[in-house]
């Protein structure tokens, strides 16, 4: 399977960093690539066979659309294993590490865009979840 790899360390414990990335009220804080954008709606039914739902949109109201995708196996703080709206898979490993929890999202590409270019915007909003999850984890 030809999959894109980003990664993330992220100064915070694995329990924190699973919350971040599952709950809406946190999803909508972080999931855009660039500050034009932003992530005005999310749901998460994160169970087998369950649906997630992000809006991504730019914040002129020029574009939006739903990013979403099915859970085929959940496990709690260590993998996440999706099936996107598009029929891609998508898989989400959450480790601890001795400084904190590194995450890795492995997905296969799509056509319409370079592989290069899908991974930069992925990366862009893995580090914006590294950002924000780092600030709030000071925060608590």
């Amino acid at each position: 399977m030809n999959t894109i790899t980003v990664q993330a360390l992220i100064a915070a414990p694995i329990s924190k960093v699973w919350e971040y990335w599952t709950l809406p009220e946190h999803i909508t804080q972080w999931n855009f690539a660039a500050d034009s954008w932003h992530c005005p709606a999310a749901s998460n039914d994160l169970v087998k066979a369950g649906e997630f739902h992000y809006t991504m949109a730019a914040k002129d109201g020029s574009f939006s659309f739903d990013f979403w995708g099915t859970y085929d196996l959940i496990e709690k703080e260590k993998l996440l294993a999706i099936t996107i709206g598009d029929g891609r898979k998508m898989f989400v490993d959450f480790e601890i590490s001795a400084t904190g929890t590194l995450v890795t999202e492995r997905f296969e590409p799509e056509s319409q865009n370079p592989p290069e270019l899908q991974q930069s915007g992925w990366q862009a909003i893995l580090d914006n979840f590294k950002k924000y999850a780092e600030e709030n984890h000071q925060q608590a």
